[in-house]
């Protein structure tokens, strides 16, 4: 029997489990994740506004891990030895997991080297940074709230700027629904003069110009120098602000380096067109943790993740039985940026790319996709 493991929790994770149990009805599966839950990350934009709570985000794995015959091994990865045949974690027991294949789905870390950084605060961190931008806004009468975001210089498309967007559009819309717009003023920042530009540049003309309309600042181009109590720094000039929402690039899990791993230069792991880690026999990587080939504009998103893990456990499970393993993942953006009552739908491959407008149904669109994914969890 084929013994896989499989690191991590998230989207590129549990969407290999599903493939590799549909083309493999009988390997042996094992999960290894922090805790034996999801956490649907891209609903976070709505915790400020009271849309979502805690609770509607979190699910528990129980359900998933008896259906698809998952053994689950609580902790967190320390080293992988024997070329990554042999995963150690963190447990007090049994913290040495062997396996045939590995596929590596821990995400990626955000790099938090600016001076000050512990002055904004990160969304994507997960569900107590959502929380804690919903209780500061709720405390506060007036004033300056800035949000922005950043790449990794070394490693461009390793950065979460859609999610951005949508707590910029979407605090825009909260404070106008509670009437108390007028009291505060919205600055985005970001160091590229075009934000949002893998999506093409009709969306970021289309960004720009909706900021412009709702009379939110921006201060563009200008390279991060760090933070401050109250304040911004780049390069370009500081600016106050009484509030700051800051995503910084994205870099690879500490334990990568220290395991040995190949990495690119900005810290990520070194992936073939099929998924697999270079170098590196019966290993493979999809999500976050990877550095793949494709156009500078491949995003770092749930969707990408989703089709890097069902190439990832294909090749896999084709390797192990000595075939071919040739599938590949297509590069494709689609997005709803979303701004609490409605939403814009970009969408970019390789042969097209186009925008449409702000509309109710996209909002809901991207509300019925949360229900949908989380009923099959649950």
């Amino acid at each position: 029997m084929k013994k896989i493991t499989i690191l991590g929790a998230g989207f590129a994770a549990l969407t290999a489990v599903r493939k590799l149990r549909k083309l493999d009805k009988n390997c042996e599966i094992t999960l290894i994740a922090a805790k034996k839950e999801f956490i649907y990350l891209p609903s976070l934009i709505w915790i400020p506004s009271g849309r979502r709570q805690a609770n509607d985000l979190v699910v528990p794995l129980d359900n998933f891990i008896k259906k698809y015959r998952i053994n689950f091994h609580q902790g967190h990865v320390k080293s992988l030895e024997r070329h990554g045949r042999v995963v150690y974690t963190t447990a007090s027991k049994e913290n040495r997991i062997e396996n045939d294949g590995l596929i590596i789905a821990t995400g990626g870390r955000f790099i938090k080297k600016l001076p000050g950084i512990e002055y904004a605060i990160t969304p994507c961190e997960g569900i107590p940074a959502a929380i804690k931008i919903r209780d500061k806004i709720k405390a506060m009468d007036s004033g300056t709230i800035a949000i922005g975001f950043a790449s990794n210089p070394k490693e461009k498309s390793a950065m979460r700027g859609g999610p951005m967007f949508e707590f910029l559009f979407g605090i825009d819309q909260q404070l106008r629904e509670e009437n108390r717009r007028d009291k505060f003023k919205l600055v985005f920042f970001c160091p590229a003069p075009k934000p949002g530009i893998r999506m093409g540049e009709r969306a970021v003309e289309g960004i720009l110009s909706r900021m412009k309309k709702l009379n939110i600042e921006t201060h563009l181009g200008y390279k991060m120098k760090g933070f401050d109590v109250g304040k911004v720094k780049t390069e370009g000039g500081e600016f106050n602000a009484d509030l700051i929402l800051f995503m910084p690039g994205m870099t690879g899990n500490k334990w990568f380096k220290e395991a040995g791993l190949p990495l690119s230069e900005g810290g990520l792991l070194k992936a073939s067109k099929q998924c697999q880690v270079e170098g590196m026999k019966n290993v493979y990587v999809a999500g976050d943790s990877g550095s793949f080939h494709g156009p500078a504009w491949m995003p770092k998103q749930a969707h990408m993740a989703d089709l890097q893990a069902e190439a990832a456990a294909e090749n896999l499970l084709n390797s192990l039985a000595r075939k071919p393993a040739n599938a590949t993942f297509k590069p494709e953006l689609m997005c709803i940026i979303d701004s609490n009552n409605k939403g814009v739908f970009t969408f970019r491959n390789e042969k097209r790319q186009f925008v449409l407008p702000p509309l109710r149904i996209f909002h809901w669109a991207k509300s019925f996709y949360e229900w949908w994914y989380l009923r099959q969890l649950r």
